[in-house]
């Protein structure tokens, strides 16, 4: 059976931010860009792209507005900002993507667990079992025999 890997790029992102960060460790270059979130995402996507797989894409949020914003004014609405020196790291994440021709994708008005859903679904229509890396926990009503 085909495998393919889906990756919530924003939960792991945040994951290597606030993992590292929480150990004390705000790294940063000779030019004060930080590197704590960059350092940490690339060893665990580098952990995933190591295992068998056919097919593997990382999901975006877009932006800040999304559907559910417009159904629930209150959504992630005590949510503190995103710190200025995880911002930074975004576009290094991505272009490490890039260069190992890792698939991104981002959809405006849609979070990174929709794109994951909805792909998870056609990927194993079309005979893929599914692997899915995020701590969103809405992801889990996905598993079955074909998707963990």
């Amino acid at each position: 059976m085909k495998r393919m890997i889906l990756v919530d790029g924003n939960s792991l992102m945040y994951r290597a931010y606030y993992g590292m960060a929480a150990m004390g460790s705000l790294t940063q270059n000779s030019k004060g860009l930080y590197t704590n979130a960059i350092y940490a995402f690339v060893r665990m996507m580098n952990n995933l792209i190591s295992r068998d797989y056919d097919a593997i894409l990382v999901a975006f949020d877009a932006g800040k507005k999304t559907i559910r914003h417009e159904m629930m004014t209150e959504y992630k609405a005590g949510r503190p900002p995103m710190p200025d020196e995880f911002r930074m790291q975004i576009a290094y994440i991505k272009q490490y993507l890039d260069i190992m021709r890792i698939k991104q994708y981002e959809q405006p008005l849609y979070e990174a667990d929709d794109i994951i859903g909805t792909m998870a679904k056609k990927a194993v229509e079309n005979g893929y079992h599914v692997d899915i890396y995020s701590s969103d926990k809405d992801l889990l009503q996905l598993i079955n025999e074909n998707t963990t």
